[in-house]
């Protein structure tokens, strides 16, 4: 199957009231992990590459990667999306590769740490939908800011000090005319998201849900999503870590959202975790060991396992033979309809 727009997957899961989980990716193991995990629940996906990942892993190879993928898992409908993409000219970059959605994130200048205004954020991301829409390429926009800091990008602080303004968020999509909203509610990038199991005075679900009043046909974004669980913080402890104890977003709180609106969840940190649990346990019980695959085999499983787990809790597993793929020419002719034709 090639691969396919993300608003073709975020209506399908609108439709059907799941989520689908976005997945970062840096390397062939975690490409390989994603898709065995979508085989195995039978998941649609959407692998994501931040402008980090891209730098890391160079374009090409990224992006033959991702075909190589199409090749090997061809039931599964798959979605190339760019993460934070800091400037319309990064955005054009994925587009021309062959990446099939684009998240213009305004939300921040382009040095990707200091907040935007509204008017900036409008501008840039109506900049992109005008660009995308033209190659059937689905835009995420962002408004509001997310806390902390993940591969340069951020503006760190906590996540209650940027949250999204339904109101704006309202004239924002209307403004842009953007297939996805990315809002801030408290959540943070990286690992350290809060100090204690989040309530509603850290997590803000209300305003979630107030969003989804106002933006029923909106598609939502939930990032900084991880779980952080227990388990995984351990096991890297265990094994001669030292992450400090720190809680992430509780599955219960995004299936809320998913209930709400949320359509595409972020994960990232949660694989990082089991990555590195997993090598940290080979080196210690089998210091020996210096084969690469020696490692990252497990390595590899133990990011399956935790994949395939959010893809079951997120509701998508069971869904990747429920539709056949649109191609993004025919995407193209459906953004060119004048609205509501």
């Amino acid at each position: 199957m090639p691969l396919v727009s993300m608003r073709q997957l975020l209506d399908e899961a609108a439709k059907g009231g799941y989520g689908v989980g976005a997945f970062n990716v840096n390397n062939m193991e975690q490409i390989q992990a994603i898709m065995e995990a979508a085989r195995e629940t039978k998941s649609p996906v959407i692998v994501q590459a931040s402008r980090g990942a891209r730098s890391y892993s160079q374009d090409r190879f990224l992006y033959h990667l991702m075909l190589a993928a199409t090749e090997i898992y061809p039931e599964i409908p798959m979605v190339l999306h760019q993460d934070h993409g800091n400037s319309p000219a990064t955005c054009k970059s994925a587009i021309d590769m062959g990446f099939t959605s684009v998240m213009m994130d305004g939300s921040l200048m382009e040095d990707g740490k200091t907040p935007s205004s509204f008017e900036y954020n409008v501008r840039v991301t109506r900049e992109v939908v005008e660009m995308a829409h033209a190659k059937g390429v689905t835009v995420e926009g962002e408004i509001g800011t997310l806390g902390g800091i993940e591969d340069g990008h951020g503006a760190g602080g906590t996540g209650l000090e940027h949250v999204t303004d339904p109101a704006q968020a309202e004239e924002f999509v209307r403004l842009t005319g953007v297939d996805a909203l990315a809002i801030a509610i408290g959540t943070s990038h990286g690992a350290y998201k809060f100090t204690k199991k989040p309530d509603g005075s850290v997590l803000k679900m209300d305003l979630l849900m107030e969003i989804h009043r106002r933006l029923p046909h909106t598609h939502l974004v939930m990032h900084g999503s991880s779980s952080v669980p227990k388990d995984l913080q351990d096991i890297i402890n265990q094994y001669g870590g030292k992450l400090k104890p720190t809680w992430g977003v509780p599955v219960e709180e995004i299936q809320l959202g998913i209930k709400h609106g949320v359509r595409k969840v972020n994960v990232d940190t949660d694989n990082r975790l089991a990555i590195t649990g997993a090598i940290r346990k080979v080196f210690v019980e089998k210091p020996e060991e210096f084969d690469l695959r020696g490692y990252m085999k497990p390595a590899r499983e133990a990011m399956k396992k935790v994949v395939a787990q959010r893809m079951v809790e997120f509701g998508q597993a069971g869904h990747a033979g429920d539709f056949a793929p649109i191609p993004l020419a025919k995407m193209a002719e459906f953004y060119r309809q004048p609205v509501g034709a």
